[in-house]
C-alpha cells in the first residue's frame, strides 16, 4: 500500500466513524479503532490516534447538537468520565483481550436493556433519577471499561443517559460534548507515552470533522425510534466485534 492510499483510507475511515459519531452521539472509538488496525496501525497506535481524534469529531457533533446539551448532567458525566478515562488508559494492556471483550459484552448488553426499560420496566424506569451519585459512578464505570480498549465511553453513554430518563436526542447532543473531555483526559496518557502517530491522526481528524457534521444534521431530522433502534443494533454489533477480534 503507497503512503497515499494508506492516507485517503485513514481520512475514509475519519469520514465513516465520524459520521456515526454525528448520527448517534457516540465517540466513534469502536468503529474506528478496529478499522484503523485493518488500514496498518498498530493495536496501541490506534487507541492513541482514536482519542485523538474524537475531540475534534465530538466538538463538530456537540455544537450542531447544542440545542439538546444537559449541561447539569453532562458535568456529572464529565467528573465520573474523566476518572474512569484515567484509570482505563493507565491500566490498557493488563487485562487479557478475551477477558475485557466478555465484559464489555455483558455491559453493552445492560445498556441496550437501558434504552427500552421505559417499555419493559416503565415503574422502575420512572423510579430511576440523574442524580450526581449514580451519573458520575455509571460514566466512571463504562469509562474505565472502554479506556482499558482505547475508547472514551461514548458508545453507551447514549443508550445509559436514555437508561436514567433522558430523550434519546439529548442523550445523544450531551454524550457528544462529555466524550471531548473525557478523551482528552485518556490522550494525555497516551501523549506522554508516545503512542500518538501525528500525521494519520490528523488524516483521520480530518475525514471525522466532515462526517460528524454531515451525521449530526442527520440525527437532528431522524425519528427518536428510529435512532434508538440504529443504536442499540450498533452497540449489540460493536461489542461482538470486540469478542471475535479477542479471540483471532
Amino acid at each position: 500500500m503507497t503512503p497515499l492510499v494508506q492516507y485517503l483510507l485513514l481520512v475514509a475511515v475519519g469520514i465513516f466513524s465520524g459520521f456515526m459519531s454525528g448520527m448517534l452521539g457516540i465517540g466513534g472509538g469502536s468503529l474506528r479503532v478496529p478499522l484503523l488496525n485493518l488500514a496498518g496501525l498498530p493495536l496501541i497506535s490506534a487507541f492513541g490516534v482514536n482519542l485523538f481524534v474524537i475531540p475534534f469529531s465530538s466538538a463538530v457533533g456537540a455544537f450542531t447538537h447544542r440545542k439538546n446539551i444537559q449541561p447539569k448532567i453532562a458535568g456529572y458525566l464529565i467528573v465520573g468520565g474523566i476518572a474512569g478515562s484515567v484509570g482505563g488508559a493507565l491500566l490498557a494492556g493488563i487485562f487479557s483481550k478475551l477477558v475485557l471483550a466478555f465484559i464489555f459484552v455483558g455491559i453493552s448488553i445492560l445498556t441496550v436493556v437501558g434504552i427500552y426499560l421505559y417499555k419493559l420496566a416503565p415503574n422502575l424506569s420512572a423510579n430511576i433519577k440523574p442524580g450526581f451519585l449514580n451519573v458520575s459512578l455509571g460514566a466512571a464505570f463504562l469509562n474505565l471499561i472502554t479506556g482499558m480498549r482505547g475508547g472514551s465511553g461514548g458508545s453507551l453513554f447514549p443508550p445509559f443517559l436514555k437508561a436514567i430518563g433522558l430523550d434519546i436526542h439529548k442523550a445523544i447532543a450531551t454524550s457528544l460534548i462529555v466524550t471531548i473531555f473525557t478523551a482528552l483526559s485518556g490522550l494525555v496518557v497516551y501523549f506522554s507515552r508516545g503512542d500518538i502517530m501525528l500525521l494519520p491522526a490528523l488524516a483521520v481528524a480530518a475525514g471525522s470533522i466532515i462526517g460528524s457534521r454531515i451525521g449530526s444534521k442527520l440525527s437532528l431530522k431522524t425519528k427518536s425510534k428510529w435512532l434508538e433502534l440504529s443504536l442499540s443494533v450498533l452497540v449489540i454489533l460493536f461489542s461482538f466485534l470486540v469478542v471475535y477480534k479477542a479471540l483471532l
